[in-house]
């Protein structure tokens, strides 16, 4: 799926895609193996395989909250690997229908949130929960999506959060 030319120039207007989303033209991607190899070459911060390949190279959230928003069944049976899954991105990848996931790091609230939700998941790291950028603190949204049970709970924690840093 290439994403539409007005979702790609919308992205970089606000600057949700930071390197916006794009296309892989490269070699076939088989397999997960393939496309976590494709997310360390490429040093992409999120690639997604459902048919075709896309790349992006946003912060946090933003790739998946945008792609919820403006084009939901993106992600619908995708396979997705990623560098740093907290609970508030498992939250997403379970409201879209993410088929399986492998993520870099994950923290303890997300993967028990995607395997409850029968999302299948490797992953190279575990740790109990995302820190800020500044690795000083929790991450904003691992904070706002501790308490929440279910993806919809977290997803008004995600929608708040947006509104306040004005990313919505």
């Amino acid at each position: 799926m290439i994403l539409p030319m007005k979702l790609i120039h919308c992205c970089l207007e606000y600057g949700l895609l930071s390197q916006c989303a794009a296309r892989w033209n490269g070699p076939i991607i088989k397999n997960m193996k393939d496309l976590i190899e494709l997310l360390h070459n490429g040093e992409y911060s999120l690639v997604v395989a459902n048919g075709e390949v896309n790349t992006f190279s946003g912060h946090g959230v933003n790739d998946l909250y945008y792609l919820l928003n403006e084009d939901p069944g993106f992600l619908h049976g995708a396979s997705v690997a990623d560098k740093v899954v907290g609970k508030a991105a498992a939250a997403l990848m379970v409201l879209t229908g993410v088929r399986e996931v492998y993520a870099d790091i994950i923290s303890h609230p997300a993967l028990d949130l995607l395997r409850k939700n029968n999302i299948s998941v490797s992953y190279g790291k575990k740790i109990p929960n995302i820190t800020n950028r500044a690795q000083t603190d929790w991450c904003p949204l691992e904070l706002r999506c501790r308490e929440p049970k279910t993806p919809e709970e977290c997803l008004m924690q995600i929608e708040t959060f947006m509104k306040i840093i004005k990313i919505d």
